[in-house]
């Protein structure tokens, strides 16, 4: 099998400075894509070391945190490479706390960065994707937004809050060419010094950065998945439901939610709806006596 080649590609990854970011953008940049490097710190070292290799690379230092910052981030694709392929969200900041200590500005602060971040990016560079009927977006959720973990509300929030963005987006863009998937890392940075322990340098960033590359490459053909990678590990992550239990045409008593409740948890069965009309379906189904 040929290697996947990003030759003639133009790639935004936000939070590219350090870290995962930086990674993607390296390793993107290695396979020929013309790489916007955002970031408001470490930017312009990245673009040095893809100019060092061979490649091409520019800066973009404004804050994604504002929508103008956003559309600068855009605007750096358009003038200096003419188009814009891909998107890659990794942008992020952690203000860990217990929920009980959380300021307010503690959770404006993150939520600025990776949810609101997402929207003043994409949505200039949504109208590119759409009219030219390509492009690739990639997301950056988390196992926080997707499971839980303590101390870290505000983040958990945002990471979720980017699965429904890449829900919706994944169905808009369709019918436009436009693919969009979710990827939930785990790696050794400065966001999680501390947290891997003693595994810390077996999570190098290097083992995250293909399957982003995959999930942005014009050979994928994915979309609506959320990828899990560390360590060099990959999995799917996904959000189903299951059969369910048809407790009758009237309204139920809560104790015969209580007493269907095996039925109810049990996982036999599930399915993964394609959108948010999938669980209508079963719903359809179950009223109309029809089997799921």
């Amino acid at each position: 099998m040929s290697e996947i080649d990003f030759t003639g590609r133009v790639a935004v990854v936000t939070g590219a400075g350090g870290g995962i970011g930086r990674a993607h953008a390296l390793l993107l940049a290695a396979r020929g894509a013309r790489v916007v490097v955002a970031d408001v710190g470490g930017a312009a070292e990245v673009v040095a070391e893809i100019e060092g290799a061979g490649g091409a690379a520019v800066a973009a230092t404004a804050s994604i945190a504002t929508a103008e910052g956003g559309e600068a981030v855009v605007r750096a694709a358009l003038d200096a490479f003419g188009r814009l392929d891909i998107v890659i969200h990794n942008a992020g900041i952690l203000r860990d706390s217990s929920f009980a200590k959380m300021t307010e500005a503690e959770v404006a602060d993150v939520m600025a960065v990776h949810l609101e971040g997402a929207f003043h990016v994409l949505r200039p560079a949504w109208p590119v994707m759409r009219e030219q009927r390509y492009g690739r977006v990639l997301l950056t959720t988390s196992a926080s937004g997707l499971f839980g973990t303590f101390g870290q509300a505000n983040y958990a929030a945002a990471k979720a809050g980017l699965l429904g963005l890449m829900n919706v987006l994944a169905v808009e863009g369709a019918r436009h060419g436009v693919l969009v998937n979710a990827l939930s890392p785990t790696a050794a940075t400065r966001m999680t010094e501390g947290l891997l322990g003693d595994l810390a340098d077996r999570f190098d960033p290097a083992h995250v950065a293909p399957v982003a590359a995959y999930l942005v490459s014009e050979r994928c053909a994915l979309t609506h998945h959320v990828l899990s990678a560390g360590g060099g590990r990959v999995a799917r992550i996904f959000v189903g439901t299951t059969p369910g239990v048809y407790l009758g045409p009237d309204p139920a008593t809560p104790e015969a939610v209580e007493n269907a409740l095996d039925g109810v948890l049990s996982l036999d069965g599930y399915v993964v709806p394609e959108d948010g009309t999938g669980e209508v379906a079963l719903i359809r189904r179950a009223l109309l006596g029809e089997d799921a």
